[in-house]
This record gives structure tokens, sequence and C-alpha cells, in this order.
């Protein structure tokens, strides 16, 4: 979004920001307890630099909202915030016209707080599925299972195919960062050589962050959760996003001592993409989906 195209009202001006403008959004998003990973913006901008905006009053950031497109197809909204001591003056809206825009045509995504999902429907999206924050001092369960490795060069391939049948756009870039990342640890489940699953875990402000969980079964995605909550020191937190749809992945945070936290709900413009909506046992991000 170039500067012919910022939108301006009540002096707001609203346009796209650089990463090191969005290191603010995500001590924004500390503050309202999200839980950003340390890493975020750096593996986040580089998806779509031109879907990160911000709005400014008098030269001061005071909105923000992400709408990253991954395709020509597909887009993920996040991000939507106000600095707290300037809300409820339309900000927020006015931010959100101005950059939702960017969006264009495609089918567009986003998890919803529940104080924010009325206003979402007005604005067209459609409920799919509701997810929840499980999150806590993790149980270990001995040494790794049979056939998970950390993820090395030599599985990004592989791991970007099997992505793509769970998210709806091929995001092989991001995944690379993802899983490369300062901080970041990952392991993949092969059986003879195939892709069965895939993890990963990264710091975060107040607990370590697991996510994706992607895994063709249930026995696949708790042989992977045990290798990620066994990466943190011992009595640190770790937090992961389930969908309850997946009710073999809440079973499996509650065994391993994790409680729920809170929810959100995936919502989209149009009808839900076609994903192997089975294999998800942890969403990747609540910010970029």
């Amino acid at each position: 979004m170039n500067d012919a195209l910022a939108r301006q009202a009540d002096g707001l001006t609203v346009a796209a920001a650089s990463p090191q403008e969005w290191h603010q959004v995500a001590e924004w998003a500390a503050a309202e307890g999200w839980n950003p990973g340390h890493g975020d913006v750096d593996c986040f901008h580089p998806t779509d630099p031109a879907g990160f905006f911000i709005g400014r009053l008098g030269g001061e950031t005071v909105s923000a909202v992400s709408v990253v497109a991954y395709s020509d197809r597909y887009a993920f909204l996040g991000y939507y915030l106000v600095r707290p001591d300037l809300r409820g003056r339309g900000l927020g809206l006015a931010t959100w016209r101005a950059a939702f825009p960017h969006a264009g045509d495609r089918l567009t995504g986003l998890d919803a707080v529940p104080a924010q999902q009325d206003n979402y429907r007005r604005s067209g999206f459609l409920p799919s599925y509701g997810t929840v924050r499980y999150a806590g001092r993790p149980e270990r369960n001995g040494a790794p299972a049979a056939g998970i490795v950390p993820v090395a060069a030599e599985h990004l391939d592989a791991i970007a195919a099997y992505d793509r049948d769970c998210f709806p756009a091929d995001r092989r870039a991001f995944v690379a960062r993802w899983l490369t990342a300062p901080g970041h640890s990952a392991y993949v489940r092969l059986r003879e050589g195939r892709v069965t699953g895939y993890g990963a875990i990264r710091p975060g402000r107040d607990a370590h962050r697991i996510g994706p969980l992607f895994a063709d079964t249930a026995d696949d995605a708790e042989a992977l959760l045990d290798s990620l909550v066994s990466v943190p020191a011992p009595g640190e937190s770790v937090a992961v996003d389930m969908p309850e749809t997946q009710k073999a992945a809440g079973e499996l945070a509650l065994a391993r001592g994790l409680t729920a936290q809170f929810p959100t709900l995936r919502m989209y413009t149009g009808p839900a993409p076609e994903v192997r909506t089975e294999r998800i046992f942890g969403v990747t991000s609540l910010e970029l989906g």
C-alpha cells in the first residue's frame, strides 16, 4: 500500500508498516496477553511485506491490523489492535477499512476472540470452528518415539508439501523460515521415509508456543508433542492452540497436564477452504493462521 492509497479519518493516516514499526505492534500484542513469540515479526513480515498496516495520529502509532496475502486466492487477518487509551473513537474500524482492500477478492480467514465475533459477522465473516488455547507446565513422557527426528534441510521440501495439504495456500517460504528461525525447534515424524507429521515450538513472552502440530494420526501427534514439550527447561510453560473439532488434540493436551485457557473462533469470508482438517492438532499461530 503506497502513500497515495493511505486513508485518513479523524486525523488518522493508515499505511504499510516496516518490520521495525511492527515490533511496537508485537509489544501491544504481548500486553494483551497474546503471548507472541520472540522472533515472530522476522518470520511473519516477509510473508507479505505490504500486508501489515499501522494507523498514526500526530506521528504516533495508534492502531494496527495485518492482512497477509498468502496467494492470489487466500489471505489471513490478524493483529487487529488499537492503543488502549484511544479505544472507542472508531480508529480501529477506520484502520480496518483502509487495510482490508489489500485482501482483494481472496478468501480471508481470521481467529476471533469472543468480544469481536459479532463485529466480524457484521463484516461478512462466517464461523467455521472453535479453537482452544491449552497451556501450562507439561508432563514429560520419556525418550523420543521411533521416527521422530529434528527437522533438517533435507526434510523441508517434503514438509512443505505436507503442510500444503493442511493449509489453504502454498507457504513454502514461510515454513522454511519458521522451522529454521533462531530459537525455534522443529521435529518431523517419518515412517518408511514418508512424512506423517511435523511440529514446531518457539519461545514466547509468557510461555513457549507450539505450532503447527500437524499429524496423520493421534499417535503421530502424541509422539511429536512429547518431543516438542521436552525442548523448554523443566518447569517452563508451553501453550498450543487446538481446534475443538479435533477431539483427540484436546485429550492429548489434558493428558500432558495442560489446561484450557481461552477460546477463539476461526472465521472466513466465504466457505471454509478444503484442507486435511483431520491432520490439524495445533494451528501455526492465531496471528497468521
